[in-house]
């Protein structure tokens, strides 16, 4: 039997309006879940933006007052987005004015005073943006970012919610993979080639790494965004490798370009809704070439989506600082922050230690964090012991969700329902 959702009538006047953007991750819920939490604790009604900043254009508002504590609490184990994201980026003020405007008006019609926008780059733009928009129409509206990405490419922050979990299925898939292509390598597959998320950054390919712990361990080659794509030297250390251990895991960035630019991926690459290549194609491009310049068998996997939402493997670590962000998002939104974000502050690697602190939107939005390449071995292949020491503890500690009898993780559903509509349609 479900217990009844809190109705306690907030002791603020105005509502927070809460709204996920981009590629979900395993514990972006986490994070609404602790902003839902905080803002029942605050006595303040929660609202969420269905689909992200469409949501909020479109007026289709979800009051997650209607929800039971039991429900948002099962939101900390559950992947996915719970209310819905969007891959929409809105221009300038000046070249999206309309919709800017549409935003203000329609905070106004619900008496939103904050508004929490997670997700990456992008979102700390458009809440950086909206914050100034509304003091130029005298609209009191607090915006605060919330930090969310597999990419780990925001800058300020440690590291960002969702990339510990990333980062720990990676590991473990390619360690896992490697032992299966040593026990059928005589045979049977020699080169085995995993592709990793990361357009431009190589953290998650990094991460890979994490994997291997000796000398000859797996990946034996891992390729970086950050370095230039040789497709000779590549398929040399290749060779190299299955000659003397008598096979080659190869972890590679989805993001790998050639020295004029040309993404390796590009034969099989469209565009996003942001504008970006969207790449996918890396492992069988690299298999390709192993097998027609080499004569070797190769497999390849691409994980995709699978890496991002892998729950049932989630790092500890990431899910505790994505609850950390949520709840501090709250507090500082209520506290009058306006135009900055809660971020991670590592204060100690051994024993890992890390703080919550706030950094200003404009010094976030729009800027990108790439591996340094102190992270990368001189080689260009293998990942440093500096980048042992930062990835390491992301990756540490198990969550996992609960099962029911069937054998299959037990995650929540939420009601969604729709706060009643107040102002006209609005022409997207």
């Amino acid at each position: 039997m479900n217990a009844t959702p809190e109705t306690t009538a907030p002791k603020a006047a105005g509502k927070l309006l809460y709204a996920q953007s981009g590629g979900v991750t395993a514990v972006i819920n986490a994070t609404a879940a602790a902003v839902i939490e905080t803002c029942r604790k605050h006595r303040i009604t929660a609202y969420a933006a269905r689909n992200g900043i469409l949501g909020a254009l479109r007026e289709d508002l979800i009051d997650t007052t209607r929800e039971t504590p039991a429900a948002i609490r099962a939101l900390k184990h559950t992947p996915g987005g719970a209310f819905g994201s969007c891959r929409v980026k809105l221009k300038s003020l000046q070249d999206d004015r309309a919709r800017y405007e549409r935003l203000i008006e329609v905070f106004r019609a619900h008496d939103i005073r904050w508004f929490l926008y997670n997700g990456g780059n992008d979102s700390a733009d458009t809440a950086l943006k909206l914050s100034k928009l509304g003091k130029a129409m005298d609209y009191g509206i607090r915006c605060i970012g919330v930090p969310k990405t597999v990419d780990n490419d925001l800058v300020v922050t440690d590291c960002c919610p969702g990339f510990g979990s990333v980062a720990k299925y990676t590991a473990v898939s390619l360690r896992e993979c490697a032992l299966d292509v040593l026990s059928m390598m005589d045979t049977s597959t020699k080169v085995f080639v995993m592709e990793v998320m990361g357009r431009h950054a190589g953290w998650i390919a990094a991460s890979a790494g994490l994997a291997g712990e000796r000398k000859d361990d797996a990946p034996h080659v891992i390729l970086f965004p950050e370095l230039v794509f040789e497709e000779e030297k590549f398929l040399a250390r290749v060779r190299e490798t299955v000659d003397r251990v008598g096979c080659c895991v190869v972890a590679a960035s989805e993001g790998i370009k050639y020295a004029d630019g040309k993404f390796v991926a590009d034969a099989h690459a469209g565009t996003d809704a942001f504008g970006h290549t969207q790449l996918g194609g890396v492992a069988p491009a690299l298999a390709g070439m192993v097998r027609d310049k080499l004569k070797l068998k190769t497999h390849w996997a691409m994980p995709d989506y699978l890496q991002r939402s892998a729950r049932h493997i989630a790092s500890k670590a990431d899910l505790e600082q994505a609850l950390a962000v949520g709840r501090a998002a709250v507090e500082l939104a209520l506290a009058g922050g306006n135009a900055v974000m809660p971020v991670i502050t590592r204060t100690s690697d051994s024993p890992y230690r890390w703080k919550i602190e706030t950094a200003k939107l404009d010094q976030i939005a729009n800027r990108e964090k790439k591996l340094p390449r102190s992270f990368i071995t001189k080689d260009g292949f293998g990942i440093t012991a500096a980048a042992r020491k930062y990835l390491s503890p992301l990756i540490r500690g198990e969550a996992p969700p609960p099962y029911g009898k069937n054998g299959l993780p037990e995650y929540v559903t939420l009601k969604n329902a729709a706060v009643r509509k107040k102002l006209p349609a609005f022409e997207m």
